[in-house]
């Protein structure tokens, strides 16, 4: 299966908000956050799902190791 690719563009369609899933990039990778309960409504401590949130992701408490825990659904490309 050939790995889905996102630009910001359409990274920014899955933002969590009225139905929609909520995606979340860090380093490249593109990671399913929907059925996290913390990203409920498309926001998590001033992160936004559609969006790149390594730098975020990178100033939190948990730090990237969280990732380990959700399905990669994608690559983000420039």
């Amino acid at each position: 299966m050939t790995e889905k690719t996102f630009t910001k563009e359409e990274l920014a369609a899955y933002d969590g908000v009225d139905g929609n899933k909520a995606y979340v990039a860090v380093d490249g990778v593109v990671y399913d956050v929907s059925n996290v309960a913390p990203w409920k409504g498309g926001s998590h401590h001033g992160n936004k799902a559609g969006t790149d949130a390594t730098e975020g992701i990178g100033h939190s408490p948990h730090g990237k190791k969280v990732l380990n825990k959700l399905n990669v659904v994608g690559k983000l490309v420039d």
